[in-house]
């Protein structure tokens, strides 16, 4: 895999062994184009896989970038191209290895975006997004993204949340949701 965009463009990302299903070349780069300038902005990798998307954050520019990835068979392979993108860079990325139901219930931070990659036989998306609305885990303005199979529905309202957006890649969809304010 590589980086689309920003300082890191086209280095390469090694994959970590273990069932590995890594987002789209195009995918991330359309995702990030939607999105714009991140400089200054936190970010949240969720379902991070190899840390390719917390990386892509860095090198477009955002400031603080966390990861969380619970397959323990990753763990070597994320915090090397973490550390390489840290000593290039200079920018801190945390690593969280844990499920991402019980990180979503620990965490105390607020985030700008949040992009959420679950495998696709993964049934609870729909209660990750509740979870992130309830517990109130996106800035005033932040977005929600999340990666799933066209065949799978999710809603365009969750709470808060309103879908913003909605982008077809082949057989996957990205949903942006925002908080909507009344």
């Amino acid at each position: 895999m590589r980086i689309t965009g920003g300082s890191l463009k086209g280095r390469i990302i090694k994959c970590p062994d273990g069932i590995i299903r890594p987002a789209m070349d195009r995918m991330r780069e359309s995702v990030f184009a939607i999105i714009g300038d991140l400089t200054g902005k936190s970010w949240l990798d969720l379902f991070s896989g190899s840390g390719t998307i917390a990386i892509e954050a860095v090198s477009r520019g955002s400031s603080s970038v966390q990861l969380c990835e619970k397959d323990r068979i990753k763990i070597k392979q994320v915090l090397e191209n973490v550390s390489i993108t840290e000593k290039e860079l200079g920018v801190k990325i945390g690593c969280h290895f844990m499920a991402v139901e019980l990180f979503l219930k620990r965490c105390k931070d607020k985030f700008d975006y949040i992009f959420l990659d679950p495998p696709f036989p993964y049934k609870y998306r729909l209660d990750l997004l509740k979870i992130i609305e309830e517990r109130e885990l996106l800035n005033a303005g932040g977005t929600v993204m999340i990666h799933f199979p066209e065949e799978d529905m999710l809603p365009e309202q969750i709470g808060k949340l309103s879908l913003s957006d909605k982008r077809i890649y082949g057989r996957s969809i990205v949903h942006f949701y925002k908080v909507c304010t009344l």
